[in-house]
């Protein structure tokens, strides 16, 4: 009796870990093939919550996991570049998304798993090209899928002959709260629905459960793949935790609303199986799918009701960074294009206001540490490089009309400037990594080192600042403060580079504090070059000189 054991167990577990690297290696294969264009995906389109929904569907199916679809969401959410109401769609097509791996698995084509594999190993193998090599993941991927699922079944089958679970099962069909229960706690511990509906699929088409108690199973496993997206917002902004408790709404109120209707739903489920003469394992599959398209439907009229309800049971002000660009009306280019220049103007200083924030948050995360600062400034970077391409799209299609030498020259300074303010983020991104590498390696800075990177800091913060005030208003006062400035920006980082070799040489501070302090200053340096570069450029536009 113990080697049965024993020898089940093994083949439960070991096929459940084939299953969940296959569903991995596959969700791999199918993103690569994709173009990791997924987060474009959802942050194009989902300007309303229908196409959110239809967003969740498309990238979940391709990265073969709704909890993935969901962290993504709530990382974009975080960053600005999603609303809660849009991301409350993304999270139901998410659900329906995940429904189709359960299809997969409906096909009976275990038999063919292991040529499966081996193709997939052959694609991966023997083949340079990228795109037979994402293939090879794929069937590989969905061949290791089904053996798992094999061995899986293999495993389970003495359950059919135990008392206990007999009894545990007829107790699932006598009160449906047990087994929701147990489906959501499975999918904790597993951390993925696909693979507790796979298991579910098996022990149903092997008849070791009925399906009035596998259908609250089912249930409990949409409630159970919520955990991930709660796990991602811990610590994370006060958007990112309402998104992920609006995950949790949403299939806690779809599995209440099947819990009262289960029967009906049970007798159809029976309808339908008769209707296509589908399979046991199709079966599961099939009131997945319903439930989750149903639930979406349900549910989908009151996604405000849903994003007013979580705002209550999180409250709090957020610090979302709204990325989306405010001032480019397209309908401005060929009606007024003057006024198009001036609302792109409008965009770029905010776009340098972002930089300028983003250097707040590397300097507070420099200070104290926390790892919030470091998100906030990733999420400012990502707005940044966001701002570019929709600013330059709208620049370039103001330069196909035709404009007046004063607006020709404008619209050249502003070119510039966003260039110079992406390259700003860049550092701002050195910086944060600077940062990431001091925390790593324990640094510790020298008591005047830390003086003088403070005061590069300061000098550094007011010349951005002055620079972009000088974007938007010309002045020249404005400009020779910056020109002074940052001239003594260069004058400060060759003294303070001169003390740190003083430093070196009595021991004062050690090697790798002196990288660290060298790469800051560095970085520091060439951010007041390109907020230089920013005022040099529009003194060109005003056609002033200014002497240096």
């Amino acid at each position: 009796m113990e080697y049965n054991l024993q020898e089940m167990l093994f083949m439960f577990f070991g096929g459940l870990g084939i299953f969940l690297f296959g569903i991995k290696s596959m969700g791999d294969g199918l993103q690569k093939s994709a173009g990791n264009r997924l987060r474009d995906i959802l942050d194009k389109y989902t300007t309303n919550p229908f196409l959110g929904v239809l967003a969740g569907i498309i990238v979940t199916v391709l990265i073969q996991s709704s909890s993935g679809t969901t962290v993504i969401t709530v990382g974009l959410v975080s960053a600005g570049f999603m609303t809660l109401r849009q991301a409350i769609g993304v999270i139901m097509g998410a659900n329906i998304g995940t429904t189709v791996t359960a299809f997969i698995i409906g096909f009976d084509v275990g038999a063919y798993a292991l040529p499966m594999i081996a193709a997939g190993a052959v694609l991966l193998f023997f083949f340079k090209k990228e795109r037979f090599q994402h293939l090879g993941q794929v069937v590989f991927g969905l061949g290791a899928l089904f053996y798992g699922l094999e061995l899986m079944g293999d495993g389970m089958r003495p359950l059919r002959s135990s008392e206990y679970f007999i009894d545990l099962t007829q107790s699932m069909s006598d009160n449906p709260f047990l087994g929701v229960i147990v489906g959501t706690v499975f999918t904790v511990l597993v951390q993925s629905s696909s693979a507790t509906i796979g298991i579910l699929q098996e022990l149903y088409a092997g008849g070791s459960i009925e399906l009035d108690a596998a259908l609250p199973v089912l249930f409990g496993d949409n409630i159970g793949t919520t955990i991930t997206a709660i796990l991602a917002s811990i610590g994370a902004s006060v958007a990112a935790r309402r998104t992920a408790a609006a995950h949790v709404i949403f299939n806690l109120v779809g599995t209440f609303i099947f819990l009262i209707i289960l029967p009906l739903f049970t007798q159809y489920i029976f309808w339908i199986t008769d209707l296509l003469a589908i399979e046991s394992k199709m079966q599961i599959a099939f009131a997945h799918g319903t439930f989750n398209v149903a639930n979406t439907f349900i549910q989908f009229w009151f996604i405000g009701a849903i994003a007013w309800m979580v705002t209550k049971i999180v409250p709090g002000e957020d610090s979302i960074v709204d990325t989306k660009a405010q001032h480019l009306d397209p309908i401005f280019i060929q009606q007024s294009p003057s006024i198009a220049v001036e609302q792109a103007k409008y965009e770029v200083i905010r776009m340098g206001d972002f930089a300028k924030l983003g250097l707040d948050e590397a300097r507070s995360y420099l200070e104290t540490g926390d790892k919030k600062h470091s998100e906030k400034s990733a999420h400012i970077e990502e707005a940044l490089n966001s701002l570019n391409a929709k600013i330059t799209d709208y620049l370039v299609k103001l330069a196909a009309v035709d404009l007046t030498e004063q607006e020709s020259q404008e619209h050249k300074t502003l070119m510039h400037a966003i260039n110079d303010i992406e390259r700003i983020g860049d550092h701002v991104e050195n910086i944060i990594e600077l940062i990431d590498y001091k925390t790593a390696t324990r640094v510790t800075l020298s008591v005047d080192a830390q003086k003088e990177l403070t005061e590069m800091y300061d000098l550094t913060r007011e010349t951005l600042e002055k620079s972009l005030q000088t974007l938007a208003s010309g002045d020249m006062n404005e400009a020779r403060q910056v020109i002074e400035m940052e001239a003594k920006l260069d004058m400060l980082e060759r003294q303070f580079r001169k003390n740190h070799v003083v430093r070196l040489n009595t021991g004062a501070c050690d090697g790798q504090a002196g990288m660290f302090f060298v790469d800051m200053l560095s970085n520091l340096e060439r951010i007041g070059d390109h907020a230089m570069n920013i005022t040099e450029i529009t003194l060109e536009d005003t056609n002033n000189e200014v002497s240096v």
